[in-house]
């Protein structure tokens, strides 16, 4: 005779204490959840109002430079510290998690115009318009001792960018021309130069670390082997590139920075014609940085607000701006990628979360539960009209909305007036070209 007897776990209904919620079993046969669909639809439709609610991400403002913040740079070691360079020559050294300034160095006379720091966290280095190279250490000095970089390099013309090798003691600057420094020596290793022209700033790739990227102000984005001492290949964009990053996670893959209110992704291999087009700021992109994970990248612009893009999408995702910011001159994404730094103009570094309605600190497991049941929904349903249309919409400030909408009816003009020129023409005499091809005037190899 066969017996077929119900077994159950205690584990799956029993509470583990009095103050927990019953477990409820349940059977996920669809047959008998028909209202699932509406029900979730609500849910996602919930998620995504409250997302809006909540997206607060200024977080605070550290003040205390007098004169506006021209350059920044991360510590490669210690999350909490970053440094900044001002127009009037003076750096600071930040600690994030006190909000507040541990160190103010004199540096330079007149504009700190570069600054990055060593590989190994230790020291930093700064150029400025005094055509010198300033080497400084990280810690504070002594008591009693004097504030002294560690070696200066005079030059012989304005230095305008720095930035350090990922994994040796070599660095390069950019002015004239760029030139490779060993740490050691006072002259430069070798110089690359490909045209005649003041380059406004050159990065080292993150992982193929010999290879370097550069921007001049005659239109051009130079790469260049540093064991060939040779530039490898140069394209010509229809205006001046203002600075370009590197992606952490793809070694071929960097993003420029440029002047016509477009950023740049280009794959290195095929410099012919763009990855992806980004569009969505009303004036000149002045700086970019990767995010640690290399899926997103935050820009700083011109028209007073910074933007957030995936890599992979044409128009950004989020749109910062204050009342009081000025022009965004230099950003950075921090390296745990929780907050994005930014500094304009009037004088102030703003804090910044990466994502807006993030919430901070640490979160019970039922609260993590069901915000990651929230962010499916939201997925699941993110290409609804209405869900849609709340994710995406931002408040912007006047001038930045009735500047889209001008370059909106321009954009739309320019659409016209070729479709008609096409249809008046002889068939083939004016060829489609794409809007990634348009902005490219010439490759060099």
């Amino acid at each position: 005779m066969r017996v077929k007897i119900l077994s159950r776990n205690p584990d799956d209904y029993v509470r583990e204490t009095k103050l927990d919620l019953q477990r409820v079993p349940r059977n996920y046969d669809p047959a008998l959840h028909p209202f699932e669909v509406p029900r979730e639809y609500t849910r996602a439709l919930n998620a995504t109002k409250l997302e809006r609610v909540f997206a607060k991400p200024f977080l605070s403002s550290l003040d205390g430079h007098r004169d506006g913040v021209n350059c920044m740079a991360k510590h490669p070691k210690s999350l909490s510290t970053v440094l900044s360079g001002a127009c009037d020559g003076e750096v600071k050294i930040w600690n994030l998690t006190r909000r507040q300034c541990v160190r103010t160095i004199q540096a330079h006379e007149g504009f700190v115009r570069g600054m990055c720091a060593r590989f190994c966290g230790t020291s930093f280095f700064t150029v400025g318009d005094d055509k010198t190279v300033k080497q400084w250490k990280m810690e504070s000095p002594e008591y009693g001792e004097e504030e002294e970089p560690i070696h200066t390099i005079l030059g012989k013309t304005v230095y305008t960018g720095i930035d350090h090798h990922w994994k040796e003691p070599v660095f390069a600057t950019c002015g004239h021309q760029v030139d490779i420094w060993d740490e050691q020596r006072t002259s430069p290793k070798c110089s690359l130069t490909w045209g005649f022209d003041s380059i406004s700033s050159v990065k080292f790739n993150p992982i193929e670390t010999y290879l370097l990227g550069s921007c001049a102000s005659d239109r051009n984005i130079v790469l260049y082997d540093m064991r060939k001492s040779t530039p490898l290949k140069k394209v010509i964009l229809n205006m001046r590139t203002n600075t370009l990053c590197w992606n952490p996670m793809e070694a071929f893959i960097f993003t420029a920075a440029n002047e016509d209110y477009n950023l740049y992704t280009f794959d290195m291999r095929y410099l012919e014609s763009p990855v992806m087009v980004h569009m969505d700021h009303v004036s000149a992109v002045l700086d970019v940085d990767y995010s640690p994970t290399g899926k997103e990248f935050v820009s700083a612009s011109f028209d007073k607000s910074i933007r957030i893009f995936p890599v992979d999408k044409g128009h950004s995702r989020e749109v910062y701006h204050t009342k009081r910011m000025q022009h965004v001159i230099t950003v950075k994404w921090t390296s745990d990628n929780k907050y994005i730094l930014c500094g304009s103009d009037e004088m102030n570094i703003r804090l910044w979360k990466a994502n807006a309605s993030e919430k901070l600190g640490v979160l019970a497991p039922r609260e993590k539960a069901a915000m990651n049941y929230n962010q499916k929904l939201k997925e699941k349903f993110q290409f609804h009209p209405q869900i849609r249309r709340i994710a995406q919409h931002r408040h912007l400030p006047k001038s930045i909305y009735c500047q889209i909408k001008e370059q909106r009816i321009m954009r739309e003009a320019r659409r016209r007036k070729e479709l008609n020129r096409r249809k008046h023409s002889k068939p083939g005499s004016v060829p489609f070209v794409s809007e990634r091809k348009k902005h490219i005037v010439a490759v060099v190899k």
